[in-house]
């Protein structure tokens, strides 16, 4: 007989698990490997948290006053950077009716429809890495809850004084929850920070650091560069609400790396159910199950190398 060498099915390219780095007082804390997404799960989870946000949010207490005074210290703390260039560009693409109409509908509706479109892609794509990218969102948006509260800011154009174009009244479009008849159910203070941003850069950074195609990459980084210009020139945010959204979105991904250990994009691309590996003595694999195949692959390859 010739020397037998059996193939391990350890050497074949399966996902890693997260790496835990030291041995702290929270490694069982951390390190959590992704499962499977269950889709009805998922759209249950993602309804009925953007509900509590929505009610969370509605809910602050509307510090009109309050809101309006820190509107003045943003509008003025940003001209003495030189940097107060909200106004300028608000009233700009406010005289091209087409373009100022188009960024209306733009506000009301991307915002919603590429985030949406991106967590399919990544359930759909990238299952692995679905669970800790959503973490990432999930913790984005409550984190801007705690800002809501505590800094009531009103939008520039709610700002009487100076003279800002509410262009979703003014261009007689649907745009804003926070305008016309859909004022009186939204909070028309939780400018700061901007989920507009926080949300558009989490949409353009996964796709940026998951997709292949350069020209979806760039697409990717268009996309939050597009919405701050929209924010700004619907007059729905000051630029320094960017800032606020892009320290969210920093938060959200650190939550997303102390709970798995390990960077979203790192983590491995598919999930394999677990417990493919069958052991002597335990009861047989189910007919035609993964299980099943990668034990007859292995006593194939035993017998080749015995030369039987």
């Amino acid at each position: 007989m010739g020397e037998t060498t059996v193939k391990s099915l350890d050497s074949r390219t399966t996902p890693s698990s997260p790496i835990v780095a030291g041995e702290g007082r929270f490694a069982r804390l951390r390190a959590h490997t992704p499962r499977r997404p269950t889709i009805w799960f998922e759209i249950v989870l993602i309804a009925v948290s953007y509900w509590v946000y929505s009610l969370t949010r509605n809910a602050v207490p509307e510090q009109k006053a309050e809101a309006l005074k820190n509107a003045d210290w943003i509008w003025k703390t940003e001209q003495s950077l030189g940097l107060a260039f909200e106004h300028a560009v608000n009233h700009a693409v406010n005289s091209v009716t087409w373009l100022i109409v188009s960024m209306n509908y733009y506000y009301a509706t991307l915002h919603f429809v590429v985030t949406i479109g991106v967590l399919v892609w990544l359930y759909r794509w990238h299952p692995g890495r679905y669970a800790a990218f959503r973490t990432v969102l999930f913790a984005t948006t409550a984190v801007a809850l705690v800002g809501y509260y505590l800094y009531p800011l009103a939008p520039p154009r709610l700002m009487d004084s100076q003279n800002f174009v509410d262009t979703v009244l003014v261009h007689h479009t649907w745009g804003s929850m926070a305008s016309g008849n859909l004022k009186h159910v939204s909070n028309q203070y939780a400018a700061m920070p901007s989920m507009h941003i926080g949300w558009s850069l989490w949409c353009g950074v996964t796709i940026f650091l998951l997709a292949r195609a350069p020209w979806a990459k760039i697409l990717g980084l268009l996309y939050p560069a597009a919405t701050l210009v929209v924010i700004v020139s619907t007059a729905n945010h000051f630029w320094m609400d960017a800032v606020g959204g892009m320290l969210c979105l920093a938060f959200g991904f650190a939550v997303s790396y102390f709970w798995y250990g390990s960077r979203p994009h790192r983590l491995p691309r598919l999930v394999e159910p677990a417990a493919s590996t069958p052991q002597r003595g335990g009861p047989p694999p189910a007919k035609g199950t993964d299980r099943e195949k990668d034990g007859e692959t292995a006593e194939s390859e035993e017998q080749v190398s015995s030369g039987r």
